[in-house]
């Protein structure tokens, strides 16, 4: 098999180090370049066009989501394997919706990751047979309150809003303005019908999207 180049973003660097040394365990697999933040790894893969990007979802700024989102409106043909540590079907979802061609969480056994790499760099979509499963049984709870409503941006927004950012912190790690976040966060409230942001928060939490631990 022809070399595999990666780049792999991941915002801890003992992580990263980790999966350096499992991907290259693989003689086919050359990791080109790391990042710890989605603007970085945004730059990365423009710069070095990679044949396959592992991504994590959760990122200083730009989530994986949404770098994935960005590189495929300037890349259309960019390969992008999410590997996270979220299991709920509503990041799996929302990363193939943004292009990603697979996903595997980070406690996958090490062999899948590997394997991962080398199905999306042919150009086939990738998923564990479990994380199929769970797409193709799981409902979503909470009449009125379908985050699968929320656009692209409105998801990101919502995710970043029950993290606890502020409007200012979203607009300067999405490079939009104060008002277009507001707006979005308008929107948001309609769409979930929610009006304070302790219902947001609930919304969040029923649909995996926070758990209470990270609320602690």
């Amino acid at each position: 098999m022809q070399e595999i180049n990666v780049i792999l973003i991941d915002d801890h660097a003992v992580v990263r180090e980790g999966y350096r040394r499992l991907l290259e365990r693989d003689a086919c697999i050359n990791v080109l370049a790391e990042g710890e933040t989605g603007d970085e790894g945004y730059r990365l893969i423009c710069d070095h066009l990679p044949d396959v990007v592992v991504m994590d979802i959760t990122l200083p700024g730009m989530s994986g989501i949404e770098v994935t989102r960005r590189v495929l409106t300037r890349i259309p043909d960019q390969k992008i394997l999410i590997f996270s540590m979220h299991e709920d079907m509503v990041f799996v979802n929302r990363a193939f919706q943004a292009g990603a061609k697979g996903y595997v969480t980070k406690s996958a056994a090490p062999e899948v990751l590997i394997d991962a790499v080398r199905q999306v760099a042919t150009g086939k979509l990738y998923l564990t047979s479990e994380m199929a499963q769970l797409i193709a049984t799981q409902t979503i709870p909470g009449e009125g309150q379908d985050i699968n409503s929320l656009s692209g941006r409105e998801f990101e927004i919502f995710r970043l809003l029950v993290q606890g950012q502020s409007l200012n912190e979203i607009s300067n790690a999405l490079h939009i303005s104060y008002k277009t976040v507001a707006n979005y966060q308008s929107n948001i409230r309609q769409k979930l019908g929610a009006t304070t942001a302790a219902q947001i928060v609930r919304i969040a939490l029923d649909h995996g999207v926070i758990s209470s631990a990270a609320k602690a």
